[in-house]
This record gives C-alpha cells, structure tokens and sequence, in this order.
C-alpha cells in the first residue's frame, strides 16, 4: 500500500514532464498547470492495482484531461478576426526570460511558438495523437482508447497532424544573432521615429497581431507600411523595450519601472520580419509571472 506521501514524492519527480505535456497540448501555461493539479487529484483517486506504470498512466491521465479541456475550449472558439481587429484571438502563452548566455543555454528545450500557433488549429483528438506519439512517444495502442478510436486510426490522426505541422512551420532560418540584431534595430527604429528603418526590417506582407484580452477588440494588421506605422506609435514605450528570450527565439519585452507590461515576437523568414506577435493583456502579462530584472 503506497502512502499519499510517497505518492506525492513520485508525482513531483513526473510533475515537470506531464507540465511540458500539458503545455504542448494546451498552449496555455496557467491551463497547463491546472491539467496537471488535476492529474493528481485523480491518482489520489485512484486504486494502487490500476497504477502499474506511474509515469504512463499519468501521461494518458492529463492526456484525457487536456482533450476535454480542447474540446471545451472549440465549442467556444472565437470567431474569425479580420484585419482591422474587431474580433478576438489568442496567442500561446510564452515562456519569457531575459536575453543573455546563461538562459541561451535553456533554449533546446523551449517549444516554439510558431508551432504551438499551429497546433491550435488542429483538431482536439489530432493534436492528442501528435503531441503525445511524436513528442512523447506514446504507443499508438496506449492512445487509441483517449480519443476512442482503433490503434489505425489513431495512427492516421497523428499523421494527418504530422503533415499539416510540416506545412505550415518552416524551418528556422534565422539564427539568434541576427534576430536580436532585428530585435535591437526595431527598439532603436522606434524610440528614432525612423520609419524608413523600420522598413528595412519587414517583409512586404508581414503581420501584426496584438491580443489585448476579452472583451477588448484585438488588433491585426498587414504589411509593411501599416505595421511599421504602427510600431511607430509604440515609439513612447522603446525606453523600456528590451530584448528577451521569448520562445525558442529573440523577443522583446515592454517594461516600464520593471514591470513588463507587453510581450512580443517575431517572426523571421531570410532574415526579415514575416510576423509580429503581441500580448498586451494585463491578466495575461501577470498570469506569466515573468521575473524581469530589476535594473534592466
């Protein structure tokens, strides 16, 4: 008979793998935890014969949870937002930390942003499949009883993932060095008014987006001459704009009195800007409990 307290030891040495599983299916950081605080909930629950395999029992648990919370979140998906704003949307959560070697180190193991944009536009049970096969190796037999298909078909989910994944995510083609060059020469663009400059870092076609929260319209913007007359109106916060590590990428940070107020990212192809991304909603800044230094 297991007592709670070495249940609770066991679950702890698995909390940081079903938190990276949780997050992947999810996009959510705040979501993610509650999945996996429910994961636990449901093994103290549950009987020490049906426990075989902590860690893989665990997997499938937050696994389930994870696909009713997908589920639950489509049934309520907001509607399309056309340029202009107008509508509502929301970008993954990212993880957020200050640009500097000792944090670059830590990037192998960030999930990309980009990625995560397009994981949210698959399927909750292609998603599961995907997540959980190609990124956690679950067998395709330990899946197919979650999404409550065959073993085959579990296998076409994943792969119907796989290819629409591959579509829609290019490969990195911009190293660090020169997206923080990009990140550095957008802050000095703006804190110049130098519109022309700004020019220079975008693609024709690129995109804005900002998500400014519930209730509040978000804010999408496309091409070069609009985004950089929009960044430009940003040009009272460059003071306390600096360069974060935001991802698996170079970010920026807005964060007046080291209090970060935004979070942004690009999105780079040949070395120019494709993408900007922006989360200006106030819950959402705080939910990230970003620790920003101080002296920043």
């Amino acid at each position: 008979m297991t007592t709670q307290a070495e249940l609770a030891t066991r679950f702890e040495a698995e909390r940081g793998r079903l938190r990276s599983v949780a997050y992947r299916m999810l996009g959510s950081l705040t979501e993610a935890e509650d999945a996996v605080q429910e994961g636990w909930l449901r093994l103290q629950r549950a009987d020490d014969g049906e426990v075989r395999n902590l860690g893989g029992w665990l997997t499938t648990v937050v696994g389930r949870i994870c696909l009713d919370m997908l589920r639950a979140r489509s049934t309520r998906r907001e509607e399309p937002l056309e340029e202009g704003g107008g509508g509502e949307f929301r970008l993954p959560d990212p993880v957020v930390r200050p640009a500097d070697p000792v944090h670059e180190a830590e990037l192998a193991d960030t999930v990309g942003l980009a990625l995560l944009v397009v994981l949210d536009t698959l399927a909750p049970a292609e998603r599961l499949a995907f997540v959980l096969h190609d990124m956690f190796a679950v067998p395709f037999e330990e899946l197919a009883p979650i999404v409550e298909r065959t073993p085959a078909a579990t296998r076409q989910l994943a792969s119907r993932a796989r290819r629409r994944v591959q579509g829609a995510t290019a490969p990195a083609d911009t190293g660090l060095a020169r997206q923080r060059e990009v990140i550095d020469a957008w802050v000095s663009a703006t804190r110049a008014g130098d519109f022309e400059a700004l020019l220079e870092l975008l693609d024709p076609d690129v995109l804005l987006r900002v998500d400014q929260g519930p209730g509040t319209a978000a804010l999408l913007v496309r091409g070069a001459l609009k985004v950089a007359g929009q960044a430009a109106l940003y040009g009272r916060m460059a003071p306390d704009t600096f360069a974060a590590f935001v991802g698996d990428g170079v970010g920026m940070v807005a964060a007046p009195g080291g209090k970060v107020v935004t979070v942004g990212w690009f999105t780079f192809r040949a070395g120019r800007v494709v993408g900007v991304d922006i989360i200006a909603d106030p819950d959402r800044i705080a939910a990230l409990g970003i620790d920003w230094p101080a002296d920043r």
